[in-house]
């Protein structure tokens, strides 16, 4: 979608994004990266809870509070670009209605609950020509570019890859019980492995292509928890990778963020990027030396000369909106496919299936 089709914007203009929902993810990370971002700003922020509604005020006096998506899209033609970044179970609807009022949509991960409802968020879009992309930020992750800069080859390369490990482990045992996160049934969205699991799923999906076969465990294990909270899952991709994935809520000794194995050597980057807790810190995306990891979080390289510190690529978050931009004002392609949110929702269909049933799940898989 160029800049002919957004509404009332013209070259000079920034693009008027209208921000759903102002937790965590809408106010710290949409928000606070749109704002860093050349060419965009938070025009509207749309949420009915009285404390989110004073926290966009004071991060911005000139934003429009809205309390209802209803209030949105009648003002729609004010707006340039909406971000979903509500709870899970509201992606869809919630970027449904918003492709119907002619916006164009970022959706926060996961885009949908499954890989059906994704496809139908995608054809919908596609109809209606309208740019839908999906926030699979750790694409922009340090660790993630060093490991394709690893792959390239090089003085400092790995040669092929045979084994990829990412985690996202954490150690959060007890039970929050008012947390939507939390909230049993399949239409709710909670556990880890629609959260935290779609981050390592989209990486090794990224990095090593499609797969062929998905095995998961996907398990409750805290006590009082009725929705996911540790979940494993090996995937084969195409040329022999295979991908083992963690994440889980109850891991008390976390392993490395990611171990990458070559046969020309291996990597290790022990700590997870530094982006999200700057952004929560209130650090602006766009200050000097953004994305730069402090040598605690480096790698570690191993060849045949021996084990060294390695210093890591930059995290380049601010990237992904600046891909947005670019796909509206002149129709480049948008930093992450829907395609390739359908696809990690596939592989998300299949873990499910595989642990329920104990079985190895060829791809493609449908529910």
């Amino acid at each position: 979608m160029s800049l002919a089709g957004v509404h009332g914007a013209t070259q000079g203009d920034d693009l008027r994004v209208a921000v759903l929902g102002y937790g965590l993810a809408g106010r710290v990370f949409h928000a606070g990266l749109i704002r860093a971002a050349r060419g965009l700003r938070v025009a509207t922020v749309v949420t009915g809870n009285p404390d989110r509604r004073a926290a966009a005020r004071q991060d911005d006096p000139d934003v429009v509070v809205l309390s209802s998506a209803e209030d949105l899209w009648a003002r729609a033609a004010d707006h340039d670009l909406v971000v979903v970044a509500t709870p899970n179970a509201t992606h869809v609807p919630l970027a449904w209605a918003a492709l119907v009022s002619g916006l164009p949509v970022v959706v926060d991960k996961p885009m949908a609950l499954t890989a059906a409802d994704g496809r139908r968020l995608q054809v919908a879009a596609a109809d209606a020509g309208l740019l839908l992309t999906v926030f699979h930020n750790r694409r922009w992750d340090s660790d993630t570019l060093t490991v394709r800069r690893m792959m390239s080859g090089g003085a400092e390369g790995i040669g092929p890859v045979m084994r990829f490990e990412s985690r996202f482990e954490r150690f959060r045992p007890d039970v929050d019980a008012g947390a939507w996160k939390e909230q049993p049934g399949a239409d709710a969205g909670g556990g880890v492995l629609l959260d935290l699991g779609t981050h390592v799923v989209d990486t090794a999906l990224w990095l090593f292509g499609r797969p062929l076969a998905v095995y998961a465990e996907v398990d409750v294990r805290r006590p009082g928890a009725q929705v996911d909270d540790d979940v494993f899952l090996a995937l084969t991709h195409p040329g022999g990778v295979r991908s083992h994935l963690a994440v889980s809520a109850v891991a008390g000794d976390p392993g490395p963020r990611v171990r990458v194995r070559g046969l020309d050597g291996a990597l290790t980057i022990p700590r997870v990027d530094s982006q999200e807790e700057r952004l929560r810190a209130g650090d602006r995306a766009d200050a000097a030396g953004w994305g730069t990891e402090p040598p605690d979080r480096w790698g570690y390289l191993t060849t045949r000369a021996g084990t060294r510190r390695l210093e890591p690529e930059h995290g380049n978050y601010p990237a992904f909106y600046a891909g947005v931009r670019d796909a509206l004002r002149s129709g480049a392609p948008p930093p992450v496919e829907p395609a390739d949110a359908v696809a990690v929702l596939n592989v998300l269909d299949a873990a499910r299936h595989s642990s329920r049933t104990g079985s190895v799940v060829s791809l493609p898989f449908t529910s």
